[in-house]
């Protein structure tokens, strides 16, 4: 009989070797595997090329990961096809921004060849399938497909699988194979992207791929783990909490199942691991949610929970309460919901209308002018908060018209956008991939309620594809981008997704920037104040000045458009 190496029952011995993967040990796998995804959101979003605020791959994939895991946190019964299936569904409803999308997608391959193969169980030959389909079914995702990136990771990974699966016995012993070639892979996406190589880093949606797949691997010797939210990693970013609270008026108020959110403080000192594993305990059979955070005269706690007054009763025998919250998440549910609502009327007209718009909008400025165009519900996102495609549809589900049009405004979201055209039921949905705000304010100025649906997607992609958007931030780091030397804390120029000019005073960027957006004489220019500028302010002042000394015959408009990130997005049309 082996002897194990711990005492800890949670862990399995490490002499044991693993020839099968069963449904238990995929759910361990998926659940530790984002664990660690979730670990490292904040490196992998600092391999973003770009080095713009606005970096988010980590989070996207992180995100994503959690809603697969969350699903498989609910399959109890040992059913590889069930946890796979609820991996593939969590994560296509979670998924977020590009690099979450495709990773999605990962997932349902994965999970098709598991369904195919009717598996109950699957060794080395069967992972390696599923992996290499995983890779195929990504790829088929996406229109244009390249080289150099999680794409490349996968396929490698899937590829090397295939080759060489019939020499394990040992399934661990092969996945760590297989993340070494991983890793290869992954080193050497810089030779493939010449802008990876310009900014000296590997693509960050392949280290999102091979730090989830060590965590799966590690979840291979563990059993029953929880999923652990970034508030519990330690994150300080607040992705995932804040877009929690974002996102809550996209919640079914029937599946909020606990519906108190709770938090206080236990003033109490030499708070015990044993203590806090009991309270744990306790607090898991009371709720979900639990976080505890302990210090020396402290511990923080976060439950979920029907029954608030249990849980506080609990905690009194331990020591005194401090900073009690408790919030009624049904009730912010409806809060939510009236709040997000761009047309909030007693109820929705008798028939349905032909034809509805959902915009995806980031700043208030830029809410109010999509909505005084005509769009029907506002999916306020963009930047670091990009919606999931489960949270799209149920925009696409609040409009009550037969077809709705989506524009994502942000080429970060077309994927989800897309992929939530198949959650949609009962409604012919279509996505318009406007890859900026201006471009969706084009489209909708052309928008025709009364045109037929193809009409309306014929010339609000004409008009939008007449617009170039510019943008103005902060470089976040050093990094050599496009031919730019690019320094931290300097104003970059960013025309239709490319950086153009780096410098350390706002208003030359922003002068270099207009320059190279009127080569053409476009006859409009629009400025779109960000969050922390002004219209009346001096540097806006003094661009203004700058279009109409040398661009006089160009018509020029301001308007606040309140995004936060940019400084200022120019539009020239």
């Amino acid at each position: 009989m082996a002897k194990e190496t711990t005492n800890t029952s949670d862990v399995i011995a490490k002499e044991l070797r693993i020839a099968k993967i069963d449904g238990k040990m995929l759910r361990s796998m998926i659940i530790c595997g984002a664990n660690r995804l979730t670990a490292n959101t904040a490196r992998i979003n600092a391999l973003n090329v770009f080095p713009v605020p606005d970096g988010d791959t980590g989070t996207n994939m992180s995100l994503t990961a959690i809603a697969a895991a969350r699903e498989v946190e609910k399959i109890t019964e040992n059913d590889i096809l069930a946890v796979s299936k609820a991996a593939a569904s969590g994560a296509l409803r979670g998924g977020r921004g590009n690099s979450g999308v495709i990773f999605s997608q990962l997932f349902r391959g994965f999970s098709k060849s598991l369904e195919n193969a009717n598996a109950k169980t699957i060794g080395s030959a069967e992972f390696a399938a599923a992996l290499a389909n995983a890779s195929k079914t990504a790829y088929k995702a996406v229109m244009y497909p390249q080289e150099g990136t999680m794409l490349t990771v996968a396929r490698h990974v899937g590829e090397i699988a295939e080759k060489t699966n019939k020499g394990f016995k040992d399934i661990e012993a092969f996945a760590n194979e297989l993340h070494a070639a991983g890793q290869v892979i992954l080193k050497k996406t810089p030779d493939m992207l010449p802008v990876l190589k310009q900014a000296g880093v590997v693509d960050s949606g392949g280290e999102g791929l091979v730090v989830f797949f060590a965590g799966a691997i590690e979840g291979m010797r563990v059993q029953n783990p929880k999923v652990v939210t970034d508030s519990e990693q330690g994150q300080t970013e607040g992705s995932y909490a804040d877009f929690a609270s974002h996102a809550l008026g996209t919640i079914n108020p029937e599946d909020i199942t606990f519906g108190y959110c709770t938090e206080f403080l236990i003033v109490t000192s030499n708070f015990s691991e044993m203590a806090s594993n009991r309270l744990k305990a306790y607090l898991e059979t009371m709720g979900d949610s639990v976080a505890l955070v302990s210090d020396d005269d402290f511990v923080k706690v976060h439950v979920h929970t029907e029954n608030p007054g249990k849980v506080l009763e609990k905690a009194m025998a331990i020591g005194p309460l401090d900073g009690i919250k408790i919030d009624n998440m049904r009730v912010q549910y409806a809060e939510q919901t009236a709040a997000a609502s761009v047309a909030p009327t007693a109820a929705p007209p008798a028939e349905l209308k032909e034809i509805g718009v959902v915009a995806v909008v980031s700043g208030d400025g830029f809410k109010e002018i999509f909505q005084e165009l005509g769009a029907d519900f506002i999916i306020e996102g963009g930047q670091t908060m990009n919606p999931s495609a489960e949270d799209i549809a149920h925009g696409v589900a609040q409009v009550h018209a037969k077809n709705v049009i989506i524009l994502p405004n942000n080429k970060n979201i077309t994927l989800a956008a897309q992929q939530a055209t198949y959650l949609c039921e009962g409604k012919n949905v279509s996505v318009i991939e406007t890859k900026s705000l201006p471009q969706g304010i084009s489209a909708m100025i052309c928008y025709m309620p009364d045109s037929t649906l193809n009409e309306n997607l014929d010339t609000m992609q004409e008009s939008m594809a007449n617009v170039r958007t510019g943008q103005i931030t902060n470089a976040v780091r050093d990094t050599t981008y496009n031919g730019q030397d690019v320094r931290e804390g300097d104003y970059i120029g960013i025309l239709d997704g490319k950086i153009i000019c780096s410098h350390e005073e706002l208003d030359i960027a922003a002068k270099e920037l207009i320059n190279a957006m009127m080569q053409d004489s476009p006859p409009m220019f629009t400025i779109f104040t960000g969050a922390d500028a002004q219209g009346d302010d001096t540097t806006s002042l003094s661009i203004q000045g700058y279009l109409q000394e040398n661009y006089s015959d160009c018509e020029l408009d301001v308007a606040h458009g309140g995004q936060a990130v940019y400084h200022y997005i120019f539009s020239a049309e």
